[in-house]
């Protein structure tokens, strides 16, 4: 028998796949616990609609995160952070820090877990930043880290 799976089921498959198994398991564990609807005609034609819109959604969400990753790789983006002696800084600037800026600088909201910091920034200077908006979008953000005025040691 075939069944449409509404959820991820362990060994068999994955939500929306179209699968084949036994007309006992079917009727008397994977309906009655909502895992699965059996693969009739309106069924299939109701899978087939949520497979096209979400092929539409992601094709969206591509466009966008291709929009934002322009708008990132022409942005400079400037923190200005208290420092010691020969450049280097009191704390570090991390990937919330960077958050905050491009928002002041761009208006761009990102996630601080898009920010791949492999670790917290110590030192002045400008650093390439990479920013993963999608799984097939990655953006470099420039990052210039200069002293605050007046509150250096």
């Amino acid at each position: 028998m075939k069944v449409i799976l509404q959820a991820d089921v362990k060994a068999l498959g994955k939500k929306g796949e179209l699968v084949e198994v036994a007309e006992g398991y079917a009727r008397n564990f994977l309906v009655p616990r909502g895992l699965a609807k059996i693969a009739n005609e309106s069924n299939l034609k109701s899978l087939a609609a949520e497979k096209s819109h979400a092929e539409a959604k992601a094709k969206r969400e591509l466009e966008e995160a291709q929009k934002t990753a322009a708008r990132l790789q022409e942005a400079q983006v400037t923190i200005a952070a208290r420092t010691g002696g020969a450049g280097r800084l009191f704390g570090s600037v991390t990937a919330l820090d960077i958050v905050a800026a491009v928002k002041k600088a761009t208006g761009i909201e990102l996630d601080k877990r898009k920010i791949e910091l492999d670790e917290p920034i110590k030192a002045l200077g400008v650093y390439r930043v990479p920013v993963r908006l999608h799984p097939q979008v990655e953006a470099q953000l420039n990052v210039r880290i200069v002293e605050a005025q007046g509150e250096g040691a």
